[in-house]
């Protein structure tokens, strides 16, 4: 089942106010919540209220803000960028509302959602960065307790070092080509010397810090990043995996890498899927290893991202020697292994003392040789045997490890789409383990861990194996009859 992100009701944009007339209908304290929040701003306030509370008034007199001070008429918007229908009295606002949309005006009913064309945020102000954050009308105290926890994180410097960037814009895109050398320029631009220098309020330190910056820019190598994107759900994503797909310049994916994961990075990025399904490659290995040295060299920002985590049978041996080969800089950030999220799905401990004290990851696919694998007598020695991508292998995988002297009756946890919302789980034996391969259901990636281990697992929220395997059983004998 595909992930579906939810839909905006209401689209934010930023409307440009500076010496644009805006108008509040009201004069209690609805009206004056809206003119502080308007106030924050350049556009030119005008208050029409026969009677205004006192508060209202000293808002006035302190804003310079244009009171109209007789009973409302539809001509007292004219010229209005938006309207604000503020009275408290709902035939009013209802008024105000039918005649802002008849002169062509975005109106706001504060308490009336029904009667809005938009609605106003929650603001975190650092001029001229601003943060809005809405609800669409449906929590307005949510919307202000997120804004406290934004306000706390942002420092009161940025709107200075904002305006220092603004000053550098022109200079940054003669000095430096469009793509990773201007982003990387701003990325520490924000996070390096010259945000430290306006923090401490040296100003001039800061500028100068910008244009020695911007110089060392102008050549910016590229570099490649292995990143382990896990097993699929998104909020499983490192925070160091986070930070690098929202400075790539390229993600270049792999074909079980969800889209909401992929979607983690910049908007503006290059996406590249490169594939790899079972019976479905749409580039080969070498392939790979050509484009990520390919794009390494023209000096971009490369996330490359991968299934789990990169290290475990992700091939990230292969494009880290042809990198190395090539020169080209790379590092690799670690992933939630879809062993571990499976493990996880069923609360199912790896590792048990006095039970399992060692574990083994495999892909099942060594066990098609004459001799049994090392990991296979681990197996029989008590670990615990995750096996990856294991469905078409479990026949397999169950009678070479009964031959070899482990128990049909050693414990099994099998889970499809590890860690997603859609996951599956299924309980057993080693006996009941072929039965996977029948199951056409089963179209996501399958993990199966074996062992003794697996019996302190949690099976409350799983089916048993044996359960489908009675089922293959008869199906196969009624056919046997029919014939």
């Amino acid at each position: 089942m595909p992930h579906t992100v939810p839909k905006l009701n209401a689209f934010p944009v930023f409307m440009r106010v500076e010496g644009k007339a805006v108008a509040i209908v009201g004069g209690g304290e609805e009206a004056l919540a809206k003119a502080r929040l308007i106030g924050q701003s350049s556009a030119v306030l005008r208050i029409i209220a026969r009677d205004a509370e006192p508060e209202l008034l000293t808002f006035i007199a302190r804003s310079g803000a244009t009171r109209v001070a007789a009973p409302y008429e539809a001509s007292h918007l004219q010229g209005a960028v938006m309207v604000f229908a503020a009275s408290g009295d709902e035939k009013l606002d209802s008024r105000v509302a039918a005649d802002a949309r008849r002169l062509g005006i975005p109106v706001n009913a504060v308490d009336r959602p029904e009667l809005c064309d938009f609605f106003t945020p929650a603001l975190v102000n650092r001029a001229p960065v601003a943060i809005a954050i809405g609800t669409e009308g449906a929590g307005p105290v949510l919307a202000q307790m997120l804004r406290t926890r934004i306000d706390r994180m942002l420092s009161p410097s940025l709107g200075s070092l904002a305006t220092l960037a603004a000053a550098l814009r022109g200079a940054a895109e003669t000095l430096l080509p469009k793509g990773n050398a201007r982003r990387r320029f701003w990325i520490d631009f924000f996070t390096g010397a010259p945000a430290r220098a306006v923090e401490a309020g040296e100003l001039s330190q800061a500028h100068d810090a910008a244009v020695d910056l911007m110089l060392s820019k102008v050549h910016a190598p590229g570099h490649i990043a292995l990143v382990g994107a896990g097993p699929g759900a998104e909020d499983l994503l490192t925070l160091r995996a986070h930070r690098l797909l929202m400075e790539a310049d390229v993600i270049v994916h792999d074909a079980l890498v969800p889209e909401p994961v992929v979607a983690m990075g910049r908007r503006d990025a290059e996406r590249l899927a490169v594939g790899k399904r079972k019976g479905c490659h749409s580039k080969s290995q070498a392939e790979i290893n050509a484009l990520l040295v390919e794009l390494g060299r023209e000096g971009k920002r490369v996330v490359r991202l991968k299934s789990g985590d990169p290290l475990v049978f992700g091939r990230a041996g292969e494009e880290m020697a042809a990198l190395r080969d090539a020169g080209i800089a790379y590092e690799v950030v670690p992933g939630v292994t879809a062993a571990f999220a499976a493990a996880a799905d069923f609360e199912l401990p790896l590792t048990l003392r006095g039970v399992s004290s060692s574990m083994v990851f495999t892909t099942g696919h060594d066990l098609k040789g004459n001799s049994l694998p090392d990991w296979a007598k681990l197996a029989i020695s008590g670990a615990t045997v995750a096996v990856y991508m294991g469905r078409s292998v479990a026949a397999e995988v169950a009678s070479r490890l009964i031959e070899a002297g482990l128990s049909a009756d050693t414990a099994v946890a099998v889970v499809e789409n590890a860690s997603l919302a859609n996951r599956r789980r299924f309980h057993g034996t080693l006996a009941d383990l072929p039965s996977l391969e029948a199951r056409t259901d089963l179209a996501g990636p399958v993990m199966t861990i074996i062992g003794d281990a697996v019996a302190g697992a949690n099976f409350e929220r799983s089916e048993p194996l044996a359960a489908h395997r009675h089922k293959g059983a008869t199906a196969v004998a009624a056919e046997g009859v029919q014939s």
